[in-house]
């Protein structure tokens, strides 16, 4: 039954046409099969809601690498960061081949000056292997209570062996723009696309107006590892 559902999907995917609405209950119908033989036939007794979720986020994993259902832990936590204020170590982090990939340390943060990169594999935490544990996992591990220590163990390019960086969890406040006058151009950085992100920006202009006056020429508005955020506050 699971391979014949397997065959089934695949053959709809296929189809250049969308699907009708009998053919979408028909899918439906399908899951359910499958979701109940699982449930009677797995040798172990699965759970019933990380199996919804997993199909979940297997269903818009299909749409780009981008797009993902937010549980609803992930939705305050997600909630959290974007008002500009969280506890932690200051990394922005996603899932890439089953291992936890840095996005980007945020500036002056505590994975910053540690001297955490981009492109960074967190093989593990406090010696705590993380190949079986999911991102939202890793992420918890990750957190703490301000000012305890936690060791993470990191694979970085062009260096052979796993090495071991100890970091002090600090309150992370994020500070997403930060901008100054280069000769005649104002130069603006934007660190990250939070509830404070406008607010900061539309100020950043402003001071730079008053400080440069007619001999500013214009604006280099500088979003390297800038790991994303709000979209209201991307688009001006």
């Amino acid at each position: 039954a699971l391979a014949a559902g397997s065959t089934a999907v695949s053959y709809a995917r296929s189809r250049p046409t969308p699907a009708s609405s009998s053919e979408i209950h028909r899918q439906l119908d399908l899951f359910e099969e499958v979701l109940q033989r699982v449930r009677s036939d797995y040798v172990e007794k699965p759970n019933d809601a990380k199996l919804i979720e997993a199909a979940i986020n297997g269903m818009l994993s299909e749409l780009d690498p981008h797009s993902a259902y937010l549980n609803p832990d992930e939705f305050r936590d997600m909630q959290n960061q974007t008002t500009g204020e969280f506890g932690g170590l200051g990394l922005e982090v996603t899932m890439e081949g089953g291992v936890v990939k840095v996005v980007s340390p945020i500036e002056d943060t505590p994975a910053a000056k540690a001297g955490v990169q981009s492109e960074d594999l967190i093989m593990a935490i406090d010696k705590v292997d993380l190949k079986d544990l999911t991102l939202e996992d890793a992420v918890k591990k990750m957190r703490g209570g301000v000012h305890t220590p936690v060791t993470l163990t990191i694979m970085r390019k062009g260096i052979g062996e796993p090495f071991d960086v100890k970091i002090v969890r600090d309150v992370i406040h994020i500070d997403p723009v930060k901008y100054n006058a280069e000769n005649d151009v104002g130069y603006i950085r934007v660190t990250t696309f939070n509830e404070q992100t406008t607010g900061a920006l539309q100020n950043a202009l402003k001071q730079l107006k008053e400080k440069l006056g007619p001999k500013l020429k214009g604006y280099v508005i500088d979003l390297r590892n800038n790991p994303g955020g709000l979209l209201d506050q991307a688009v001006l």
